[in-house]
């Protein structure tokens, strides 16, 4: 089944203040964070459900991909993959999903 993919707002805005964060003290690895969570995303398009259920949820609809110490939370809606929030791995999930 063809997937389509699209981010949220706040998933773009989430990407941008990682990458600025980290490209202060190190550009270099601000890039290959950047690069590895969008390859991962792009991933999700054959394998929507490699990743795991977020468990602040339990619902086999909302997943999560690791990438480095960052958690890549994403809804999976029949041919829609929708990335919704990249947070760091240490913190819980604590938006509110419909």
């Amino acid at each position: 089944m063809a997937h389509r993919l699209t981010w949220t707002i706040d998933a773009v805005d989430d990407l941008q203040a990682i990458a600025e964060f980290l490209e202060r003290d190190a550009p270099l690895y601000a890039s290959a964070v950047v690069d590895k969570i969008l390859a991962t995303t792009r991933k999700l398009l054959d394998h929507p459900l490699a990743g795991r259920i977020v468990p602040e949820f339990d619902r086999s609809d909302i997943r999560e991909r690791f990438v480095f110490s960052y958690r890549m939370v994403y809804h999976v809606k029949n041919d829609h993959i929708v990335v919704l929030n990249i947070i760091h791995g240490s913190r819980l999930y604590s938006r509110d999903i419909s």
